[in-house]
């Protein structure tokens, strides 16, 4: 028999949102450029292990993924009443300049899928000069929700079950079991109307129509990459929203769904080794010539 260690380190750092603390869990691997990633909708930073864990990434980014209160390690804030968890746009935006801001991170590149692609235009709107790069992931400015939310948090309802069950749709057929099986047992897991929380941004409070065409390229590169088998997030919803973004760099991933890094993470890292590529030698580059990219 043989064992391994990997290589990615889980801490908790102590964040100040909403003028409450937060005791926010978060993995990390590797040194260089800090890569911030976001997880989706009522799941963790588990999603995001196999990138966390790419030698060759590590070598040149300090990747780094993290639970959103009420997620994964990271609990609610010790003063929650119980009372409905209801993610807004402004409460997502200042957790993740939170958590930023906590770790003294310079510059960093964001990648967020789904919710966290949809919350990467926002900060692309209002705080791109803070960031070298912003990637998103099964992103646009607004879907047309396909779900009801209404009966998700109920008593006789089992709602990670319900959530996996929901979800399971939007993974390319050709993503490998085992990793279909583990995207979808981070869903069962979800706590309590967590999933619905979340997806109240997605529905609601994050619509950015209108709002995306204020994005500068220039300032801050926008990269946006979905699976051509998303019916959440289609290729449509993100070409429609990029063609108001001068400057947006869009590719459809062949064979993935709307959890690239984690249903097929081989295929993703076909599409994202480029773009992270293209990032570092942007950076390299700027260095050399005296400029802080």
């Amino acid at each position: 028999m043989s064992s391994q260690i990997e290589p990615i380190i889980g801490r908790y750092v102590h964040v100040e949102i909403g003028g409450e603390m937060h005791r926010i869990y978060f993995e990390e691997n590797g040194s260089g450029i800090p890569l911030v990633c976001l997880h989706t909708a009522g799941a963790d930073n588990r999603q995001w292990r196999y990138l966390l864990a790419d030698e060759e990434f590590a070598n040149n980014f300090r990747i780094i993924a993290f639970d959103m209160p009420f997620h994964g390690k990271s609990n609610p804030p010790a003063n929650w009443d119980g009372e409905e968890y209801q993610l807004t746009t402004a409460r997502y935006t200042e957790t993740i300049r939170a958590f930023c801001a906590a770790l003294n991170l310079d510059k960093p590149v964001v990648m967020g899928c789904s919710i966290g692609g949809r919350i990467v235009l926002n900060l692309a709107i209002d705080h791109s000069s803070e960031f070298r790069a912003l990637i998103g992931l099964e992103a646009a400015d607004f879907q047309a929700p396909w779900y009801d939310t209404a009966w998700l948090n109920r008593p006789d309802v089992h709602g990670g079950e319900v959530c996996a069950a929901l979800v399971s749709g939007l993974i390319a057929p050709q993503s490998p079991k085992a990793s279909r099986e583990e995207t979808l047992w981070a869903y069962k897991q979800g706590g309590p109307g967590v999933f619905k929380g979340d997806l109240y941004f997605y529905r609601v409070d994050g619509d950015l129509r209108g709002r995306v065409a204020r994005i500068d390229t220039k300032v801050c590169p926008l990269y946006l990459l979905t699976g051509e088998y998303d019916f959440s997030c289609t290729p449509e919803d993100t070409t429609r929203t990029a063609a108001s973004i001068p400057g947006a760099r869009v590719t459809i991933m062949e064979q993935l769904g709307h959890f690239p890094m984690s249903e097929n993470p081989s295929q993703f890292r076909t599409y994202i080794a480029p773009v992270l590529g293209e990032i570092l030698e942007t950076s390299t580059q700027s260095r050399k010539q005296g400029v802080h990219a």
